[in-house]
């Protein structure tokens, strides 16, 4: 049983971790799109792969924020900030907002179900807890593009995002009420939150906007 809630626990921690990257990724690839000079991007790459976490910890009063209890992981931001914007300039990697999509996508479903899981951990109702996914995943790009002098992306792009992350939180809840194994719930709501906001892009599918 201990070996089973051990890798349970390291799937979560691996999943938060590829997250953060993921999230590191397209706010790097923001700001260096901005033409932000070193400082800026790797600020802009902090607030982008901690911001949402950071939220939500401080909504569950939890202690230490995760980029405090991990520090290591801190100095792989940083790195891969610096680091990406060296191949990318060398590479002359061309940076579309398109570009930027994808990483954000990936991100938005594994913050998504790192969010629902912390809060249900913390004996949290399925609402609060869909919410604190929502915040996690969307939150970080919300201050990206805040930053980076942007309408943010979750409010202006009509292609669904939040409602994405709100839709695999509930996949997440559901599978948990039924007591289905962690891994299945946490790769459930990844696939559900990514691959709708995946499809969401590929499809242009396009929410309702207010008309005056």
């Amino acid at each position: 049983m201990y070996g089973i809630q051990s890798w349970g626990e390291n799937l979560r921690l691996l999943v938060e971790l590829s997250a953060t990257a993921a999230f590191a990724l397209s706010g790097l690839m923001e700001a260096a799109r901005k033409k932000l000079d070193v400082v800026g991007i790797c600020v802009v790459g902090f607030l982008t792969a901690f911001g949402g976490g950071t939220l939500r910890d401080l909504l569950l009063d939890q202690r230490p924020f995760f980029w405090v209890q991990h520090v290591g992981v801190l100095w792989g931001v940083l790195g891969l900030c610096v680091l990406a914007m060296l191949f990318m300039r060398h590479r002359h990697f061309e940076l579309t907002e398109k570009a930027i999509q994808w990483p954000d996508a990936l991100g938005l479903g594994l913050f998504a179900a790192t969010g629902v899981h912390h809060a249900l951990a913390a004996g949290m109702p399925g609402l609060v807890a869909v919410m604190m996914g929502l915040v996690t995943g969307v939150f970080g790009g919300v201050l990206r593009d805040m930053v980076c002098n942007e309408i943010p992306t979750a409010f202006r792009d009509h292609r669904p995002y939040a409602v994405c992350a709100f839709a695999g939180g509930w996949v997440y809840v559901g599978l948990w009420q039924f007591d289905a194994p962690g891994w299945a719930a946490l790769t459930a709501c990844v696939v559900v939150t990514a691959g709708l906001r995946g499809l969401a892009l590929w499809r242009n599918w396009q929410l309702p906007a207010w008309h005056v």
